[in-house]
């Protein structure tokens, strides 16, 4: 052979390399290489990679030198990161508690590297479906008991559990998911994982499954509104496994939905009608009571909504869908009865205003802006102290249909009045809201009155960074 022997491929190079969604240029313009060396990295035909370059591998992928050694030898590593694979929802029961538990703890843990290498994660819209069918069509488990190592584990530990829960949501509500996720973390690491490893009966190991579902689901649902958006997917498709493990078809709409709000967010349609419209079947499967039905039913407008907002042309038959199923939604939440011993506690947020505030999001996506405003007129009124940060975002729809209307002094007084408000909430979205409507002003930036808000918007979010 020539002066350059053939190694092995890099598998464990280019598996990190996917796992963070980046093409071969992108990853080398991160390191300071031409594509065409990355590419002779990957095949295995450069047999040096620089000290400098190793060091920088290990920076971009979050990962140990001795991992990047391993990778340059041609190892091929173990994954990494299983959570974000397709193969999650494939893990008998034994696999599905020991991958949530290896999740809390690197997510919690010491290491900075993995840490980073979670926070990098990227939204990967390919293993949703495969998460769906494992969810509608995996066989059940047979039995939720468990004779671990751990203590005997009973309904009042259960309980306590989800009484954590609820104060951890109510701190999320007041200050935002920077503040809250830590402790979240952090109680699933050192209360949770220890439970699940223990000795429980069926009955008990439901109940135990179904409380850590939810608890997972909040520290994904934490990770979303700093925007990790990756590392919230690993938690709500964790949470989805541990729901289906648990056979609570209510909980895992509640993921579902959930993951579908991430997915209108970040502007996938396709993925977010999917996921809407499997948190309304898994609904349906648990005879859903009418307030969870309107919840389910509204988000599947939003998705759909978006989709008429992202297409080339106006879908005027889309539209009327929304129409109908916002129509739907709102017969549904005006036959609930609040406080019913059905109603799960996740739904008890999804007070008047906050409906109004979800239906106003759908009427901003197909055009219709009077009725936008007014539905972000009565989420401000409504909401009140307890949630700063539903009204911190329809302060901002409110200006958005404002000036969707032309009527663009009223919009910058209600958006210069939302700064304030997302400076003082530990959350990522409010800024990224505010940022959004900035970025509709594009049009007019050579209006004087634009000029003078976006000055003040930069000086004030600069002064919060």
């Amino acid at each position: 052979m020539g002066a350059r022997a053939l190694l092995r491929p890099r598998a464990g190079l280019r598996a990190a390399r996917e796992r963070l969604g980046l093409s071969q240029e992108e990853a080398a313009a991160r390191i300071g290489v031409a594509t065409s060396t990355w590419a002779r990295w990957e095949r295995g035909e450069v047999t040096a990679i620089r000290a400098h370059h190793r060091a920088r591998l290990a920076e971009l992928f979050g990962v140990s030198p001795e991992q990047v050694e391993r990778w340059v030898c041609g190892e091929d590593a173990q994954p990494l990161l299983p959570w974000l694979s397709p193969e999650l929802g494939h893990l008998p029961l034994a696999a599905t508690l020991e991958t949530a538990a290896e999740l809390w703890r690197w997510d919690v843990g010491a290491d900075p590297a993995r840490r980073r290498l979670l926070a990098a994660l990227p939204f990967v819209p390919s293993v949703l479906g495969e998460w769906l069918l494992a969810w509608a069509y995996d066989p059940p488990e047979m039995t939720r008991a468990r004779n671990g190592a751990g203590r005997s584990v009973g309904a009042e530990d259960v309980c306590r559990i989800n009484e954590a829960q609820q104060a951890f949501e109510q701190m999320d509500h007041q200050f935002g998911g920077g503040l809250v996720r830590p402790a979240v973390v952090d109680y699933l690491n050192s209360q949770v994982a220890p439970l699940l490893a223990g000795r429980y009966s069926d009955d008990v190991g439901g109940q135990l499954m179904t409380a850590a579902a939810g608890m997972t689901q909040l520290a994904g649902w934490e990770a979303y509104d700093l925007g990790r958006n990756g590392l919230a997917e690993a938690h709500f498709g964790q949470a989805l496994r541990l729901a289906k493990a648990a056979g609570d078809p209510l909980t895992a709409a509640w993921v579902l939905a959930t993951l579908a709000q991430q997915a209108c967010d970040l502007r996938h349609p396709a993925a977010a009608v999917r996921l809407a419209r499997a948190a309304r079947h898994a609904g349906s499967q648990a005879h859903a009571c009418a307030r969870v039905q309107a919840v389910l039913l509204v988000l599947e407008a939003r998705a759909t909504a978006l989709g008429v907002d992202m297409a080339e042309t106006f879908d005027a038959h889309t539209a009327q869908r929304v129409h109908g199923l916002i129509g739907r939604a709102e017969r549904a939440y005006a036959a609930a009865k609040p406080g019913e011993d059905d109603e799960p506690a996740w739904v008890w947020d999804m007070v008047p205003a906050e409906l109004a505030a979800e239906i106003g999001c759908c009427w901003r996506l197909i055009g219709e802006h009077d009725r936008a405003r007014s539905c972000a007129q009565r989420a401000v009124r409504g909401l009140g102290s307890q949630f700063p940060r539903s009204v911190q975002f329809n302060t901002v729809h409110l200006a958005q249909a404002l000036a969707a209307k032309g009527e663009l002094d009223a919009a910058l007084e209600h958006a210069r009045a939302a700064v304030p408000m997302a400076r003082a909430l530990s959350s990522h979205r409010p800024l990224a809201l505010i940022r959004q409507f900035d970025a509709e002003l594009d049009p007019r930036a050579d209006e004087r009155r634009v000029r003078e808000w976006r000055s003040y918007m930069h000086g004030e979010l600069r002064a919060s960074a």
